[in-house]
């Protein structure tokens, strides 16, 4: 077996798939010991040639010999305590950041560049000769030119596309001041020139790579939650037909088609049973809490979990029209509306680029026609390029993102998208999910049982999928070993029976065991009812107080029932609370609050959350949510404790604060430096030295949020 270090488990996983191999997603691991635990329990089924699990996308890639189904598999992890999903690997593709390598590497040959021009630029400031300083920039031409070509693609790439489609952007007037500096010290070493400005090209192509950059890390995290979705669809299902049951591929069934759904398989797509009785955990579609009873007329919806019996259905829908299709595209359609906020920084370059060109025209046409000098006219329509080069801008927001990331991060929150910080600043109403999000789910606590009745009840909770019965074993002592059962025998709907010595044993519903209420385990004729109930997450409460204090609204959205709803809500201190509410409901109590000029931060964990998730103003998933969720979601919450929400608020009116700060002074810089650019007070290496001097100064102020 292969397997990945705590540290590897959060980088991107780029291993190709081999031929013959699986992914599932294993949205309950949480550290390097569940990690070790999928890998062990994978090592013992037979097929499998190795198995590595990554914990930051909380998957784990099986390399198997051929014809070894994904169902061993998900058996065996699930054995292991924790939930398994098959992912379609196809539907996935590769997770690899081919644009944050460039960007480095670009980052690395214009600095590298940078000193070894400026080192030769200190001699001739010094007083060269007039050979030996035509030699040092011929020197530094060498190296200047093939740099900036490489390193500034970025940038000029950027303005090919920008000026194709008639249309100005941030990258026109960077280019443009890029090569005039660059053609320019070209000529002025070709006439012996005093002065040649390879320095400030390559000192303004590491600044801006430098935004760039920060501004790339900020969006890395995010992925097509879309995709994710559509991954989630199994990729096989079991056909009944005349010569039995047959595996085929999801896009050879068709409607009317009969499925086979044993136990602890998802339904693949939309249906009626025709046979059969089981429980279903709908949790990831409607986000209850408890499982439901499902029999021969019922209606069940892909995405699905089969929990207890085997099931044959007849299927009503296929490919797009499925409910876990609908929810893909209803995802899709709300990524697209909500990539089209325009942050600080846009709008800003809307205005900013233009200026910039006009006053460049004007300082080349001025100067030309008051002196005739084109030589000089060009000389200073390149230093008011330099000096007005948005790169104080570009870096005005990276550079804020960067440090209150890396502050969001130490207080247990990771921001995944560009302008979530910006969006986050504006929030005035918070909407949560209940499952998941505001309690940890179906949980146990088990008082004045015998460390035997322990044992037992171990036991039989391990022979079943059932929510409940994995909520009791958190309950139990992790070193507490399973009693030997025998006869084992699951009752779909009902619970677990076996024997024990020779003494029959149960788990199960109590109306079933003849005592009315929670489960009940039943040893011999004693009979001891357990208290379950789901508990709170770490500083709900608290959050909620935090959150009111500051004016923000607080709204509790679940596809639970009114009851449990009323029952967290009550003891969170939200008093807006909306229960039986289905994917797309959640979406149109979002729209109207939207409608009403509210920008919402959505919290939610489950598959059902998704579509409000990429709907809402600005969204987060905590660590432990289905994979697709964490996808949808601008940010993360790492920390168990829910209590660092209104700082994360605050800490977000506090950045934004800074940017505004950071476009003051890049405005400020401006008047004061652009006149003396203007009247040909700034030779282009000034104007460099002043441009460089801003750009400090704006990471310097971003990093006051690190305190």
């Amino acid at each position: 077996m292969t397997t990945a270090c705590p540290a590897c488990a959060t980088m991107p996983d780029t291993t190709p798939m081999a031929e013959g191999g699986l992914q599932i997603s294993l949205p309950t691991i949480h550290c390097a010991a569940c990690m070790r635990a999928v890998e062990q329990a994978l090592a013992d089924v037979d097929g499998v040639i190795s198995a590595r699990v990554n914990l930051g996308l909380k998957r784990v890639r099986i390399e198997t010999a051929p014809g070894v189904s994904a169902a061993p598999c998900l058996a065996a992890i699930r054995a292991a305590g924790y939930d398994a999903l098959e992912l379609d690997g196809s539907a996935l593709g590769q997770e690899t950041d081919p644009t944050g390598r460039r960007l480095l590497i670009a980052m690395g040959v214009s600095g590298f560049a940078m000193m070894n021009v400026m080192l030769l630029s200190v001699s001739v400031w010094s007083g060269a000769d007039v050979v030996t300083r035509d030699m040092f920039h011929w020197i530094s031409a060498v190296i200047a030119v093939p740099a900036v070509a490489y390193a500034g693609r970025p940038f000029f790439d950027s303005a090919v596309s920008a000026l194709k489609a008639g249309r100005l952007n941030m990258e026109v007037p960077i280019s443009l001041a890029l090569i005039l500096a660059t053609g320019m010290s070209i000529f002025e070493t070709a006439q012996s020139g005093r002065h040649a400005y390879f320095d400030a090209a390559l000192s303004l192509t590491f600044f801006l790579l430098i935004g760039r950059y920060l501004d790339h890390r900020t969006r890395i995290a995010a992925r097509s939650a879309a995709r994710e979705l559509a991954a989630l669809e199994p990729s096989r299902a079991d056909k009944i037909t005349a010569r039995g049951v047959e595996t085929v591929p999801i896009a050879d069934v068709a409607l009317g088609d009969i499925l086979h759904i044993p136990a602890g398989m998802r339904v693949p797509t939309d249906g009626i049973v025709t046979r059969g009785h089981t429980t279903l955990d709908r949790g990831l579609v409607t986000g209850e809490s408890a499982p439901v009873a499902a029999g021969v007329g019922d209606t069940v919806v892909a995405g699905e979990v089969n929990l207890t019996g085997t099931l044959e259905m007849r299927v009503t829908a296929v490919g797009a029209d499925t409910t876990l299709r609908r929810m893909a595209a209803m995802v899709e359609v709300a990524e697209s509306a909500r990539n089209k906020y325009s942050g600080l920084a846009d709008r800003a370059a809307a205005v900013y680029a233009p200026v910039v060109h006009i006053m460049a025209l004007v300082a080349l046409l001025g100067w030309w026609m008051y002196s005739g000098d084109l030589r000089l006219s060009l000389n200073i329509a390149i230093a008011v390029l330099i000096i007005t080069c948005p790169c104080a801008l570009g870096l005005a927001v990276p550079a804020v993102s960067t440090a209150a990331s890396g502050r969001l991060f130490r207080q247990g929150i990771l921001l995944k998208n560009a302008t979530a910080l910006e969006r986050l600043a504006e929030v005035d109403c918070v909407v949560f999910d209940k499952t998941g999000t505001l309690t940890d789910g179906a949980a146990a606590a088990q008082t004045g049982l015998s460390r035997d009745e322990m044992s037992v009840l171990k036991a039989l909770a391990l022979a079943s999928s059932h929510p409940v019965a994995r909520g009791l074993l958190a309950g139990l002592p992790g070193d507490l070993p399973a009693a030997d059962l025998d006869h084992i025998e699951e009752i779909s709907g009902n619970g677990v029976q076996a024997s024990w010595d020779g003494t029959p044993v149960a788990l199960g519903r109590g109306a079933w065991l003849n005592t009315i209420g929670n489960p009940t385990l039943k040893i011999g004729t004693a009979t001891r009812a357990l208290a379950t109930g789901e508990t709170m997450r770490l500083g709900v409460a608290e959050a909620v107080r935090g959150l009111k204090a500051a004016g923000v609204q607080t709204i509790l959205l679940t596809g639970d029932t009114a009851h449990a709803a009323d029952r967290i809500a009550a003891r969170a201190g939200i008093a807006d609370v909306r229960a039986d509410m289905r994917p797309e409901d959640k979406v149109a109590v979002l729209d109207a609050l939207k409608a009403n000029g509210r920008k919402v931060l959505m919290v939610g964990d489950g598959l059902n959350d998704t579509p409000a998730l990429a709907s809402a103003f600005v969204s987060m998933a905590p660590a432990s949510a289905m994979d697709v969720a964490r996808v949808v979601s601008d940010m993360v919450l790492l920390n168990p404790d829910v209590a660092v929400l209104p700082d994360a608020l605050d800490l977000a009116k506090r950045a934004r604060k800074r940017i505004v700060e950071n476009f003051a002074t890049a405005a400020i810089y401006n008047v004061v430096a652009v006149p003396l650019a203007l009247f040909g007070f700034c030779t282009p290496l000034m104007a460099a030295l002043a441009m460089s001097t801003s750009s400090i100064s704006v990471l310097l102020n971003a990093l006051r949020l690190r305190k």
